[in-house]
């Protein structure tokens, strides 16, 4: 059966998720603020999960329809024909959200739109009661501008959640916006990769991932395995496929923090991610890093300097490493910060910005280009 797919990305990383799609072999993308929308089936729901890196979630879009009272909420659900993805037993869990909107109490909406699911549900298989003890069906009602969008979540936990990552440092960086990092830079094996501020290790392990080909979603399960619609074997045929696409690429990654508890974190999640060998955890203060090889990157998300007493110290910091990209021939560098004033603080007005969000805070990618541009 074919679906509206819909991949929700992070702002500012639509283009890399709509980018993953096309080399995945998907056309015909329509890319919008935190979102990029597809068609695809069954077997296209189990290769998305398993392969996209930066992507959230993957939805199944039910409806779009425009609605300013409850009753046109109601009835535009009512419509939906459920039936045909939902169980006779399945748990049927609405979940939702309300944007500049007339309907914005999302309570209320989440009610609705359950008592005109539940009613669909009946005109399908025709009982009046579910006992909803089966596999789950999370039903997302989103209304932006009084239009609602009905979607229905494959995913589960998000897609960052890999599998390798179960203790972390500090303010840790999602997995999906570590992958984006690396694949906005275009590094490739064959350049050396470092990460000057490395805390738990999530930089270098998805850059090691990419590396060796490894699918973000190889060791983990989804919420959608559960339906009966979803065939099992669809699900291990893709994850033998990406078990083989595995490559034998040998590279050293090299990773170093002025933290032993987090570096000892970072070895234990790249043992668990199966990418120990490609990285070298190292405890270093950043002042003291430099390599005699050209042409290198240096990808990080140093410390922000959130907490009181922090700022100078991370201003120091950010002098620090404008004078280590000084000594480096022909090196790439790529920082990720919030701080309004980090290219005076680096000396040098970066080459390229983009805005990108780490959680709910504002940061720039700052982009040097060494010999790679």
């Amino acid at each position: 059966m074919d679906y509206t797919l819909i991949a929700t990305t992070t702002f500012g990383i639509e283009a890399i998720t709509a980018k993953e799609l096309r080399d995945l072999g998907y056309e015909d993308l329509k890319v919008e603020d935190g979102k990029v929308t597809f068609t695809g089936d069954e077997m296209d729901i189990v290769i998305t999960n398993t392969w996209l890196r930066t992507a959230d979630r993957i939805l199944i879009k039910m409806a779009e329809f425009k609605a300013e009272s409850f009753e046109e909420l109601f009835q535009g659900t009512l419509a939906v024909p459920w039936g045909d993805l939902i169980p006779i037993h399945g748990n049927m869990h609405v979940v939702g959200k309300s944007i500049k909107s007339k309907l914005f109490s999302v309570p209320d909406c989440q009610s609705i739109v359950k008592k005109a699911v539940v009613e669909a549900m009946k005109k399908k298989y025709r009982r009046d009661r579910f006992a909803e003890n089966g596999p789950t069906y999370k039903i997302e009602v989103a209304l932006l501008k009084d239009i609602v969008t009905l979607t229905v979540d494959t995913t589960g936990p998000g897609l960052h959640r890999r599998g390798y990552r179960e203790n972390s440092g500090r303010a840790p960086l999602k997995e999906t916006l570590a992958a984006a990092l690396v694949l906005i830079s275009k590094w490739d094996p064959s350049k050396t990769l470092a990460d000057i501020c490395c805390g738990s290790g999530t930089i270098p392990i998805e850059a090691a991932m990419i590396g060796k080909n490894i699918a973000p979603g190889l060791n983990r399960s989804f919420v959608s395995e559960q339906w009966p619609s979803m065939d099992s074997e669809l699900w291990e045929q893709v994850r033998e496929g990406a078990r083989k696409s595995i490559n034998k690429e040998e590279f050293r990654i090299l990773a170093s923090d002025i933290d032993t508890w987090v570096l000892r974190t970072g070895r234990d999640n790249a043992e668990k991610a199966g990418v120990s060998n490609y990285i070298s955890f190292q405890k270093l203060p950043l002042q003291e890093f430099s390599s005699k090889k050209k042409a290198g990157f240096i990808i990080c998300n140093p410390p922000y300097g959130e907490r009181l007493g922090e700022e100078k110290e991370v201003e120091c910091l950010y002098k620090d490493m404008g004078k280590v990209y000084s000594e480096l021939n022909d090196w790439s560098f790529f920082v990720l910060t919030p701080h309004k004033d980090f290219q005076t603080l680096f000396g040098k007005k970066s080459d390229k910005n983009r805005k990108l969000y780490n959680g709910r805070i504002q940061c720039y990618y700052h982009q040097y280009f060494g010999s790679q541009k």
